[in-house]
């Protein structure tokens, strides 16, 4: 498995993403870790929090831009792979996979999925955003498995289905599963966005 495009990406045009960030409920203290953390967009909202937050991403031109703003809590930042985490078990109380498991191959997104339950500390929150297959964006690029299509950038999406999700996790509670549906507006046509979001507890 390659970068996906991402260090490339991120090498040639910087920060790729914008906008606001939604995060999940977290205690004060909470062991944080984000995998696929990019540019730190989400690790700047969880600086403001009083947590200790871990980004762990793929791709170094990434996690060159993810300096703390002025103020913001120290956050620690790793170049590793998802698939296999270098994290003793149970390390962290909350583990956010937010766009991130969609960027590899099924035997990937196994291997993300169960490095990710095995890191969570009882007790602890799985938290998980993916686009879902109603999505706009699933039936363009090349096709090269089911669901899952290959952008001109060499980045690789898969788009789930809500019971994909759940396989993915079958040691782990569901807390919560749900698409969220809205739509993009491109000269006067209203385009279906969907995605999937779910909290897991390890059991």
């Amino acid at each position: 498995m390659d970068d996906w495009g991402w260090d490339r990406d991120y090498r040639q045009r910087g920060r790729l993403y914008g906008g606001g960030v939604r995060l999940p409920p977290l205690p004060d203290g909470a062991r944080v870790l984000e995998l696929g953390c990019g540019d730190g967009r989400t690790l700047a909202a969880l600086g403001a929090l009083p947590c200790i937050a871990v980004g762990l991403d793929r791709a170094p031109a990434a996690l060159a831009l993810c300096h703390p703003p002025a103020g913001r809590l120290p956050r620690l930042l790793v170049c590793g792979d998802a698939r296999r985490l270098p994290f003793r078990d149970r390390s962290f109380d909350a583990v956010l996979l937010l766009h991130v498991l969609g960027h590899g191959r099924a035997a990937d997104r196994r291997s993300m999925a169960e490095e990710a339950v095995r890191v969570t500390a009882p007790g602890g929150h799985l938290h998980l955003r993916v686009f879902s297959r109603e999505d706009l964006r699933a039936e363009t690029g090349l096709e090269v498995e089911e669901g899952s299509r290959l952008r001109r950038t060499g980045v690789l999406t898969h788009y789930f289905t809500g019971d994909e999700i759940a396989a993915l996790f079958p040691s782990c509670r569901v807390l919560r599963l749900e698409t969220v549906r809205w739509h993009l507006r491109v000269r006067g046509a209203a385009l279906p966005r969907a995605e999937i979001e779910a909290d897991f507890e390890p059991r």
